[in-house]
């Protein structure tokens, strides 16, 4: 897997498949595994790149505080290293975020978009839910009751009320490159500042906007506010998911969003 240099950081990256390229962005706290539901089934079809955002797996966090824009330059550096000169780019939560500024700052980088989870504009409910996420992380007695907690914002009922939540916590433990509480705090320090309300008319490209209609942390509220702002944008709401429906229901969300890609 190629590490790539660009703004000062040393971004871990994965890369899978031939064809068109898809590039993968990953939400706070997340690195590349996050996507796993996706990566295998999409590189079927396509070059599929998915990246550590910089404090996140295997990607080095540099020295000083940093926004979503920068986020989204780190991610053109990488496209532009790896002779990537268009992606469908699909982006969860922050990894949203970054794909709504990498649009704005890199339209000649966007082919498409898929935004899952995410929000133009915070709100205070946004911002406080995000702040004590980052307040916690460095109060929990262990990570398993942090990951527990934040897994209350992030997965549906029907995930805790089966089981699923335990296999992803175990899952998240068990990862060999955990994010340290400094990156995790500093990265969610980025994202309260992110607003990209007023420019969202700017882009062009075909956009799909998922959201999980039980999604706690980034209500549809904020999906749709996406969506209307973005001229031609489709809007899905999934019944019975909350925040990451990517991987509450991966097939689901691959015949979705393969199905979207088609027609790009």
């Amino acid at each position: 897997m190629p590490t790539v240099e660009v703004n000062g950081a040393r971004l871990h990256v994965s890369q899978q498949g031939t064809g068109e390229d898809v590039l993968l962005l990953c939400g706070l706290g997340d690195d590349v595994a996050a996507w796993d539901g996706q990566t295998p089934v999409f590189a079927e079809r396509y070059r599929v790149t998915a990246i550590d955002n910089r404090g996140v797996g295997q990607s080095s966090l540099p020295d000083g505080e940093f926004t979503v824009r920068d986020l989204a330059a780190d991610a053109a550096g990488v496209c532009d290293a790896l002779g990537i000169s268009g992606a469908h780019v699909m982006g969860f939560s922050m990894g949203g975020a970054i794909a709504q500024e990498l649009a704005l700052a890199r339209p000649d980088l966007v082919r498409s978009l898929v935004i899952v989870g995410s929000w133009c504009r915070s709100d205070r409910l946004l911002q406080e839910l995000v702040k004590g996420a980052a307040y916690t992380a460095g109060t929990a007695d262990d990570a398993r009751a942090w990951l527990y907690a934040f897994g209350g914002l992030v997965y549906s009922a029907a995930v805790h009320e089966d089981g699923r939540i335990d296999e992803f916590i175990e899952a998240a433990l068990a990862n060999p490159h955990p994010q340290s509480t400094e990156a995790f705090q500093r990265t969610a320090r980025a994202i309260l500042d992110h607003d990209t309300a007023d420019r969202l008319d700017a882009i062009t490209v075909p956009t799909l906007v998922v959201v999980g209609e039980d999604d706690i942390l980034c209500p549809p509220r904020h999906s749709r506010a996406i969506a209307a702002r973005i001229g031609g944008a489709r809007l899905v709401e999934v019944p019975e998911q909350a925040h990451q429906p990517f991987q509450e229901d991966p097939a689901s969300f691959n015949e979705l969003a393969l199905g979207f890609l088609t027609t790009v």
